[in-house]
C-alpha cells in the first residue's frame, strides 16, 4: 500500500504577487509523492498581477495539509487584516508539519501569530515590519527556524522551493528538478539586493515603494494590535 501523498497547500488571495506563488508551485507540482492544493478564502477565481487563477478551493473546505505556504503581494497586509483568512491559516498551521511563506507572505504568518520568536525572511523593503509580530527579521534568501521556512522577496521563492524539496523529497529530487527547469541564475545586472544595486537604482526603487510605506506600516500596527488582544 503506497503512503498518502505529501499535501502542499498554497493559501492565496486577491492581489498576491503571482511569481511568489507560481515559482514554488512549478517545482512542487512536479515533485513525486506530492499533492498540491490551491485555496483561497472564498474559493473560485483569484486575480493576481493581471492573471486570474481559476477554481481555487475554499480554505474552510480543506481539512488539513502537511505544508502550508503563503505568498506575498501588494495586498499582503489586507490579507493579514482579514480575520476569516487568518483564522483558516491558524487552523491549518496547527497540524501542518511545515509553515512557510515567500516574500511578504511572512507578514501574514506574523499576523496569524505563527512567527513569535522565530527568525524569518521577507522582501528587503518590508523586513522590519516583522518585528511588531514578535518575529526576528533575517536577511537570508531562505531562512529556516524549526518547522518554519520562509523565502525572501519574490524570486527567492524558487530557492525556497528547492530547500523545501530537499527536505521533503531529498536532494536528488530537488537537483533533478532544478536541472530539468534549467534553474541556473545568471542575471545581466548585479542589482538584485539593495547592498549591491547602484545608488541611483536603489534610490528610484525606494522612491517607488515609499508610496506604500505609510499604508503598510499602519496596517502592520493594526494587525499587531489585533494579535496582542488575542493573547
Amino acid at each position: 500500500m503506497s503512503p498518502p501523498p505529501f499535501r502542499i497547500l498554497f493559501a492565496v488571495y486577491p492581489g498576491m504577487t503571482q511569481l511568489d506563488f507560481t515559482g514554488p508551485h512549478q517545482f512542487f507540482i512536479r515533485a513525486p509523492g506530492c499533492e498540491v492544493i490551491v485555496a483561497s478564502r472564498d474559493g473560485g477565481d483569484v486575480p493576481s498581477d493581471g492573471l486570474v487563477f481559476a477554481r481555487t478551493a475554499r480554505l474552510a473546505d480543506v481539512p488539513g495539509c502537511d505544508l502550508l505556504c503563503v505568498p506575498g503581494g501588494t495586498n499582503a497586509l489586507d490579507a493579514a487584516l482579514d480575520d476569516s483568512f487568518i483564522s483558516e491559516l491558524r487552523r491549518l498551521a496547527a497540524d501542518a508539519r511545515y509553515i512557510t511563506s515567500v516574500c511578504t507572505g511572512s507578514l501574514i504568518l506574523g499576523a496569524a501569530g505563527l512567527l513569535r520568536g522565530r527568525r524569518a525572511a521577507c522582501h528587503w523593503a518590508w523586513r522590519d515590519l516583522l518585528k511588531p509580530f514578535g518575529a526576528i527579521p533575517d536577511d537570508g534568501r531562505v531562512v529556516r527556524d524549526g518547522n518554519v521556512i520562509t523565502g525572501g522577496g519574490v524570486t527567492a521563492g524558487i530557492d525556497f522551493a528547492l530547500v523545501v524539496l530537499a527536505e521533503i523529497a531529498g536532494p536528488q529530487v530537488a537537483q533533478t528538478l532544478q536541472l530539468g527547469f534549467e534553474y541556473a541564475p545568471a542575471p545581466p545586472f548585479e542589482a538584485g539586493r539593495p547592498e549591491h544595486a547602484p545608488p541611483d537604482i536603489l534610490a528610484a526603487c525606494r522612491q517607488g515603494l515609499a508610496r506604500l510605506a505609510a499604508t503598510r506600516e499602519a496596517q502592520t500596527r493594526e494587525a499587531a494590535s489585533r494579535l496582542a488582544t488575542q493573547h
